[in-house]
């Protein structure tokens, strides 16, 4: 189905024209199937999205008790001294979600799904990848690493994570009948959820995520966590292959920040430098890919409208 990009004013104009996007894109799949299934991302880019989502919803736009949805990521390693404590800490993306869509919604969806991450205790994690360095392998080149256990794993505990958090978590999306319409932001190198730059595509469904030391930075810097010692060391993501499995993807992008990465995932070929450039794989094999930006992060691509044409990515200004 190819790529598009709607460059819009600012912050405010991206969001509200997303909305239009996506609701337009919630009814229609309900007008075919009786259930809607959304993919829900993390972070600034989707906030006013999801405020002007649930005011449709409260207004009778579509109904949410026919729609389930499932995020990208969740931490591991969050602080609390149990599950419940570490779901429900104010950084947790679970409480994101429902202090800034869920909670905002007057009927609620049919089903919500995050990753269990804040069942696994990253101490004990941290203990069993040291005791048993032949259960698994990292994978990547770059600072972020991605995890993975082997099907043969001696460990009871990383056999467990395998199992019953990352696998299920996969055959939970694909019960569902998989993603419909998929949300996702893009991080200042590209990356999608926890995907981060240089982890390979191949296989990259539900993974256990060793985050790179600039992602734990930029969390303090955030204001997310008092220190990098309070700081998640681990997360568990959808993978960009999963990610980019849905029937439509669209991607939010606003400020300057994302300038680069916005323009490289499209001008250049795919890469595992670039995680998002997964996407330009997608749309040839039929995925349908929508980039809403605003001006800050689109700025490259108009000024390289012109390539961005000859590799058939359709650019338009929204007014």
């Amino acid at each position: 189905m190819g790529i598009s990009v709607l460059v819009t004013r600012d912050f405010e104009h991206m969001s509200e024209v997303a909305e239009r996007i996506v609701s337009d894109g919630i009814i229609e799949i309900l007008s075919a199937k009786k259930e809607c299934v959304l993919g829900l991302a993390t972070g600034n880019s989707p906030t006013g999205l999801y405020k002007k989502l649930a005011r449709s919803a409260n207004s009778g736009r579509y109904n949410p008790s026919r729609i389930q949805s499932f995020n990208l990521d969740e931490y591991v390693g969050l602080p609390g001294d149990n599950p419940q404590q570490r779901v429900m800490h104010p950084e947790s993306y679970c409480f994101f979600m429902i202090r800034e869509f869920f909670g905002l919604l007057k009927k609620n969806f049919s089903l919500t799904s995050l990753p269990c991450a804040s069942l696994i205790d990253q101490e004990r994690l941290i203990r069993e990848l040291a005791a048993h360095p032949e259960d698994w392998m990292e994978e990547g080149f770059d600072a972020g690493r991605a995890i993975s256990i082997k099907p043969d794993a001696f460990s009871p505990y990383l056999a467990w994570i395998r199992d019953s958090v990352l696998t299920t978590y996969e055959r939970k999306i694909k019960d569902a009948g998989g993603i419909d319409l998929q949300i996702i932001g893009v991080g200042g190198r590209g990356h999608v959820g926890f995907h981060e730059s240089g982890i390979p595509f191949d296989g990259s469904r539900v993974m256990l995520v060793k985050l790179d030391d600039n992602t734990v930075e930029n969390a303090v810097a955030d204001g997310h966590f008092q220190s990098a010692a309070d700081s998640p060391r681990y997360a568990v993501t959808m993978g960009a292959e999963l990610v980019y499995r849905a029937s439509t993807v669209v991607l939010l992008a606003s400020g300057e920040r994302k300038r680069l990465p916005v323009a490289r995932s499209l001008l250049e070929e795919p890469t595992t430098e670039i995680p998002i450039s997964y996407g330009q794989i997608y749309a040839r094999n039929g995925g349908r890919l929508v980039y809403i930006v605003d001006r800050a992060a689109g700025r490259m691509l108009l000024e390289l409208k012109e390539t961005a044409g000859c590799r058939g990515i359709e650019i338009r200004e929204v007014g």
